[in-house]
């Protein structure tokens, strides 16, 4: 009898510290090479779009079963920003001051489950820090998230103006060109363990 007891109870204690680690503390990491970020803009020529070639982060969860985000982070590598023109990455780099702030970074400080789309898939809002050239400002992105075993999945966008990061939109051609202010930003980010 009580080694029957006995046995139950590392049973019980076993499933529980499996079911817990389900639940609680996963820890999952970007994938640069499934992930994007893609910045659209306008100028007094044409649309324009840039894409960040190198960027990391984590997402770990209260319970991913329900979609409950602990901690999100994110940060890109200002200079992986790549439009496929070079002068126009070069007015880029200078609006952005790479020389100096290297690193475009968002770290989540709250975040909550809006609704549930699906049993594996739910609309989010979080609310976080965004630091872009050395400016930093809370911003509120809210984005649908899609929960596998082992693969996260986020997709959203988020519209900014540029000088709200203290940005002076870039011009070209002696200021013949001009940048417009607003921005929006396009992300799918891919999160595996």
């Amino acid at each position: 009898m009580r080694i029957l007891n006995l046995t139950s109870i590392i049973t019980l204690f076993i499933l529980t510290a499996f079911s817990t680690e389900r639940c609680f503390g996963q820890e999952f990491k970007l994938d640069n090479s499934q992930s994007t970020v893609i910045v659209h803009g306008t100028s007094s020529l044409h649309d324009w779009d840039i894409k960040a070639e190198s960027h990391t982060g984590h997402i770990t969860f209260k319970d991913i079963n329900t979609g409950e985000i602990d901690k999100l982070n994110v940060e890109i590598m200002a200079e992986s920003l790549k439009s496929g023109k070079r002068a126009m990455d070069k007015n880029t780099y200078k609006a952005l001051n790479t020389s100096e702030f290297k690193k475009i970074t968002f770290s989540a400080t709250t975040a909550k489950v809006l609704s549930q789309i699906s049993e594996s898939k739910f609309k989010v809002e979080v609310v976080g820090n965004l630091t872009i050239s050395g400016k930093t400002n809370k911003v509120t992105l809210k984005f649908d998230i899609e929960i596998d075993s082992n693969k996260i999945e986020l997709n959203g966008e988020k519209s900014i103006k540029m000088t709200d990061f203290n940005i002076d939109p870039p011009k070209a051609l002696l200021g013949t060109i001009t940048t417009g202010d607003d921005i929006t930003i396009k992300f799918k980010s891919i999160f595996k363990k």
